[in-house]
């Protein structure tokens, strides 16, 4: 087996607080591409006063006189360093909290408390926030916190100059490999429990009912067996879970993941202006330039969304060879141009799932299926913020079978795109559409013999 890594981002979903209401209810047809627009799934709390008050106790123990005056871990030091000794940046840093209105509901969280305001207050919090693991604080899990932290500052003209510079990524980089190796490590276990907070408390427990009849676990042993947070993260199926429907049968592709359908889109372009709010995928940034781009002009993407609690392992649609697979690094927490200042979507970092395919760091599996109608097609793992990172599990020339295992997403979920070329004439399933769960290994859609 061969083991790729990549650090990846993922993205947030508030859809309590206010919103632009064309962004909801509506279906959406680019004129370019036959578009079934999508709602998001959630990874951070639907209630955004919940949030608030979840950000609101982070900044308060970081501000204590005891943590203020504690050293900072060197990776965040070498961050602090980068931005304090590097004009452009340090003036960046500055403004994308000085570009935030100073209006409610910018300017203090609802319990009245200052947010994040200054980039000293944001290192401190990324420091505490790498030194520990993933809790079901308040109830609800904050699936990303440091996307939480940069809220607002995403949405002004600064943040978007900084988070999508290589260097500064560069930077988050070396913070999320400080946060993924202990979250891979027997330190991070201490989250694995059945206290209020734990991931087998009374609110986790009814957010994953039946989890032990469900996932390989042993209840009786102290943190149900689990080595790490990640490895309860990309724990598997118990075996009949999840059948693989339909494995011989050529002609139907099945899901490749645990997911919610977010977009199918036909007659997709090779180069399209991916910023703009409809964000029409653009196969070239996509694909990275990849010398296959050609092949899938014209063709169909359909896009679904890993929900957090749910199960982030990837398996193949189809039967067929692996052809290539392609590691594309990208930013961390840049977002659609349409969703920030003056009218910024606080869902907008979810808004932005098709935008991020042309711009965040991601893994593309080529296969050749072995039905000739559907010929070469592309899976593609797409981060969505903080620590996620793809690992690939297959290489090329691997023959795989439905259902068998390409890679998984650890630390976090994320959202994830099968690519199809124009001749790949496709019928999807009458229940699979926008907002539809779908279960991994599942018929999601039917192929039709070339003429």
């Amino acid at each position: 087996m061969v083991k790729t890594w990549l650090l990846v981002a993922r993205y947030m979903d508030s859809s309590h607080y206010p919103r632009r209401t064309d962004l909801y209810g509506h279906r959406s047809v680019n004129m370019h591409q036959d578009a079934i627009e999508r709602r998001p799934h959630r990874w951070l709390s639907h209630d955004y006063t919940l949030l608030s008050k979840w950000l609101d106790e982070k900044i308060a123990y970081v501000e204590h006189p005891l943590q203020l005056t504690a050293a900072l871990h060197p990776v965040i030091l070498e961050f602090k360093a980068f931005i304090e000794t590097n004009t452009a940046i340090y003036m960046g840093f500055r403004q994308m909290f000085e570009q935030v209105p100073h209006n409610p509901p910018y300017n203090k969280g609802p319990t009245g408390k200052p947010q994040v305001r200054s980039y000293m207050v944001m290192l401190r919090l990324f420091d505490h926030i790498i030194r520990t693991a993933p809790e079901y604080e308040l109830g609800e899990y904050v699936g990303f916190p440091i996307n939480a932290i940069l809220l607002w500052p995403m949405g002004t003209p600064a943040g978007r100059a900084m988070f999508t510079r290589q260097d500064v990524n560069g930077h988050f980089k070396k913070m999320f490999d400080v946060w993924s190796t202990f979250l891979a490590s027997k330190a991070s276990r201490y989250v694995l429990s059945d206290s209020e907070s734990g991931w087998f408390g009374p609110s986790a427990s009814k957010a994953m009912p039946n989890f032990a009849q469900t996932y390989i676990c042993d209840p009786s042993a102290p943190y149900h067996g689990y080595s790490s947070w990640d490895d309860f993260f990309t724990r598997r199926f118990r075996p009949g879970v999840r059948p693989v429907v339909h494995s011989t049968a050529d002609n139907i592709i099945n899901s490749a993941c645990e997911s919610r359908v977010y977009r199918i889109a036909h007659g997709v372009k090779e180069t399209d202006k991916f910023w703009l709010k409809e964000q029409p995928y653009s196969l070239a940034h996509m694909l990275n330039f990849d010398g296959f781009t050609s092949q899938f002009v014209g063709g169909t993407v359909y896009q679904a969304f890993l929900a957090a609690t749910k199960y982030h392992r990837w398996h193949s649609p189809v039967n067929g060879t692996i052809v290539r697979t392609v590691m594309v690094p990208g930013t961390y927490y840049a977002v659609s141009p349409s969703e920030g200042f003056p009218h910024p979507d606080p869902i907008g970092a979810n808004h932005s799932q098709s935008f991020i395919t042309s711009t965040a760091a991601r893994a593309l599996i080529f296969i050749q299926a072995t039905n000739p109608d559907i010929g070469l097609m592309c899976f593609m793992g797409v981060g969505m913020a903080e620590v996620s990172t793809c690992e690939i599990t297959v290489k090329e020339n691997d023959q795989v079978n439905k259902g068998d295992e390409l890679g998984m997403f650890h630390f976090g979920g994320s959202t994830h795109c099968l690519l199809f070329r124009p001749q790949t004439n496709l019928n999807f399933g009458e229940d699979v559409v926008v907002d539809a769960d779908v279960e991994v290994n599942a018929r999601i859609a039917s192929v039709l013999a070339a003429d």
